[in-house]
């Protein structure tokens, strides 16, 4: 097992003392994530791709927020710019 970061410590402190609080509409989020997620996986690809370490850690971060694995949520940020539903600031 890889040993965690600082970062990820308090992540995980905070989650399993129960001071992670889910957003209001978590449960429309999660539904939402797991449409996105079942279409993304109907079809077979696989990729690979090179993060920083920092924005893998706040994928991580917020997957965990959203309840998710950080796999489903990057799948479902790249879904929905290719839908045309995520957009750049200033777009």
């Amino acid at each position: 097992m890889n040993k965690l970061d600082r970062e990820e410590r308090e992540i995980l402190e905070a989650f399993e003392s129960g001071n992670v609080k889910g957003s209001k509409d978590a449960a429309d989020i999660r539904r939402r994530h797991r449409e996105y997620a079942e279409a993304m996986f109907t079809e077979d690809a696989r990729i690979n791709i090179r993060l920083a370490s920092k924005d893998l850690r706040g994928l991580q971060s917020k997957a965990l927020a959203e309840g998710i694995p950080y796999q489903v949520l990057i799948a479902s940020i790249l879904h929905k710019y290719v839908e045309g539903q995520l957009h750049e600031k200033g777009s």
